[in-house]
């Protein structure tokens, strides 16, 4: 079945049905549509899944995504248009610019925790780029196009064996790996989205009350199973205890004296994660929480304190309502410890001191960073979102989801006229037509906007009347025939 659903988006593809942009747009809408008119039961599913308040699943997928495909929609036409680029001598009267151009079939594989906008938001701009895609395939989306698998393991290998223009996977390194080297057999391009330990550095220097009230919710939204979410705290011990008890009385205001009756309390996905989780916390005393019942998959908002760094809880991404607090000298010791592991998907910084702002960001690296919060840096679509080394590689959102899933094609149309210009890159060669050659092909001659364009054509036409003026005056003047001679030999 795979197989013959690429086939036909491959089909469609060719005959150049998804190119138009009024045809995107039309697809985009139909989205949007849908997105509308079904939140209802999207919210009942995610209640239905992990327990998810009604209202967080439009705060945390919904709204971004009607976003999303407004902007798409809205700026569509300016993302496909040619961009005009710099020119030399040698092709000052022809056309130069980059064409974005549909990639081809792609391949869209996203994930659980958050399955609306980790699948539908790569899908926006691949519809906007004219790409035709697996998944998904949606009421009034074409089906040809945009087809649809619901599986796991299997289908996703069957899927994989298949030939796509580019694949774009959310989820963890392990299955990444698989799926770059799945990749790697077609020399097919990917995108991945995936995860790691982001670390949380809290400086002495900041209104702890604030910052403990944005990093729990960060950490504990979704039951922790946010790819962006704090993964561990490092600080000074000198503001340990008052940053947990920041968090215990952050907690208390968010779900209650009894997190498991708190309808803003999510749930873990299934067993198998519940049990990773709970082997994690092995051998650890909670600060705060700690509690959890299996038959609920209930794990509560959980603090650990004094984290040696060798700890299990500091090996694997932990996914989950864990948070360990790490106790670091000082701003040198916590930029060392952040740079002696992977690279983050992302990095948060509290702090109300510039210097130390200045460094965090100067000297160590993410995929994203975000000062005195967490997770907002996702929110915003002009900024690409997407790791760095074991974290990821490329990037979505907005127009940067749109670059993704374009190939940028460079395109140079040249007239056949000015063939005495051209005439210095011809053989025979010698020395003057060297210096000529390497005069003509410097670059940038011209920025090509179009304002700048015109004001060089301006300035050429006033300088050549000007010499052609001075030229004539100075013939009339006589005496100077011999000199003008001259000048016009060496320009030849």
């Amino acid at each position: 079945m795979e197989k013959q659903a690429v086939q036909r988006a491959r089909e469609a593809f060719l005959a150049g049905r998804p190119r138009p942009l009024e045809f995107r747009v039309q697809q985009l809408k139909s989205l949007q549509r849908m997105i509308t008119d079904r939140q209802g039961e999207i919210a009942t599913a995610l209640k239905q899944d992990i327990n998810r308040s009604q209202y967080d699943t439009p705060l945390f997928e919904l709204i971004g995504l009607e976003n999303e495909i407004s902007l798409a929609v809205s700026k569509l036409a300016q993302w496909a248009a040619p961009r005009p680029v710099e020119r030399n001598l040698l092709t000052i009267s022809d056309q130069a610019y980059i064409q974005p151009e549909p990639l081809g079939v792609v391949l869209i594989i996203g994930a659980w925790n958050y399955p609306w906008a980790l699948t539908l938001q790569p899908l926006v701009g691949a519809i906007a780029a004219g790409t035709p895609q697996r998944p998904p395939s949606l009421f009034l989306l074409s089906c040809e196009l945009y087809p649809v698998v619901c599986g796991g393991v299997s289908e996703t290998q069957e899927l994989l064996r298949q030939r796509f223009d580019h694949v774009f996977y959310t989820g963890n390194s392990t299955v990444g790996k698989l799926v770059m080297e799945a990749a790697a057999r077609h020399l097919t391009p990917v995108t991945l989205e995936l995860g790691g330990k982001s670390p949380c550095y809290i400086d002495k220097d900041v209104d702890l009350r604030v910052a403990c009230r944005r990093i729990t919710w960060g950490k504990f939204v979704n039951c922790g199973q946010t790819c962006i979410a704090p993964d561990y705290i490092l600080c000074e011990p000198s503001i340990q205890n008052r940053v947990v008890e920041g968090i215990r009385q952050t907690l208390l205001e968010f779900y209650g004296p009894d997190p498991k009756s708190s309808p803003d309390y999510s749930r873990i996905i299934n067993q198998r994660h519940f049990n990773r989780l709970m082997t994690l916390l092995e051998g650890y005393t909670a600060t705060v929480g700690g509690q959890s019942d299996s038959s609920q998959r209930y794990i509560a908002p959980t603090v650990v304190k004094d984290v040696p760094p060798q700890a299990r809880l500091m090996q694997e991404e932990i996914f989950g309502p864990l948070l360990p607090i790490v106790t670091v000298s000082d701003i040198d010791d916590a930029i060392h410890f952040i740079n002696e592991r992977e690279k983050p998907l992302a990095l948060y910084v509290f702090s109300s001191n510039k210097k130390v702002i200045r460094r965090m960001l100067a000297e160590t690296t993410s995929g994203g960073v975000t000062v005195n919060d967490v997770i907002m840096h996702y929110t915003l679509n002009s900024l690409p979102f997407g790791g760095v080394g074991q974290s990821g590689t490329g990037r979505y959102h907005g127009k940067h989801t749109f670059d993704q899933f374009s190939h940028h094609r460079a395109c140079l149309v040249k007239s056949l006229g000015m063939e005495d210009v051209n005439m210095v890159r011809y053989p025979p060669q010698n020395r003057q037509k060297a210096r000529r050659v390497r005069l003509a092909m410097r670059t940038p001659l011209v920025d090509f906007s179009r304002k700048t364009y015109i004001w060089a054509v301006t300035a050429t036409v006033f300088a050549f009347g000007l010499f052609v003026t001075l030229t004539a005056i100075l013939l009339i003047a006589g005496g100077l025939n011999c000199t003008c001679w001259r000048l016009w030999q060496i320009w030849r």
